[in-house]
């Protein structure tokens, strides 16, 4: 599983013109899944995001977690993190999960995300074409991959 985590002041996703979710200060996550992401993936990746401490505190030191701060999360699925871009030209997303397994995973991440936060989250719609707007605040931006645990 493979994630890109933003600290935003706010991010959107907005389908057929229409808003769909907006959140206002915390992380948007970006989530890839391939075939070989498990349960433990999902709980792993869950508790690294909600504990990670990239909010800052009263001294402008990045020591606080999304948690920490009352902040908010928006969990966008893009198939496209998974791209291999070894030979050519034309990324090839054949490491990425296809709906069958990719969507009980993705479901699986919000509930684990909820409960670690402890509220509910914000989502995109898996599989739709979605325009994702945010302002990434510092910037500060993070990828996580479960199968490299760093």
């Amino acid at each position: 599983m493979r994630s890109v985590i933003q600290r935003v002041s706010f991010a959107s996703v907005t389908i057929n013109q229409q808003l769909h979710s907006r959140i206002e200060k915390g992380l948007l996550v970006l989530l890839g899944i391939e075939d070989a992401d498990t349960d433990e993936d999902v709980q792993w990746l869950a508790s690294k995001i909600c504990q990670m401490r990239i909010f800052d505190d009263e001294h402008g030191v990045m020591n606080l977690s999304v948690k920490d701060v009352g902040g908010n999360i928006l969990l966008v699925s893009q198939f496209t993190l998974h791209a291999s871009t070894k030979k050519g030209n034309r990324p090839s997303y054949i490491r990425a999960s296809k709906p069958p397994i990719a969507i009980p995973l993705y479901e699986k991440m919000i509930t684990q995300l909820e409960q670690e936060l402890g509220h509910k989250i914000e989502t995109g719609v898996f599989g739709a074409d979605m325009k994702v707007e945010l302002l990434n605040d510092g910037p500060v931006t993070i990828v996580i991959d479960s199968k490299a645990k760093e």
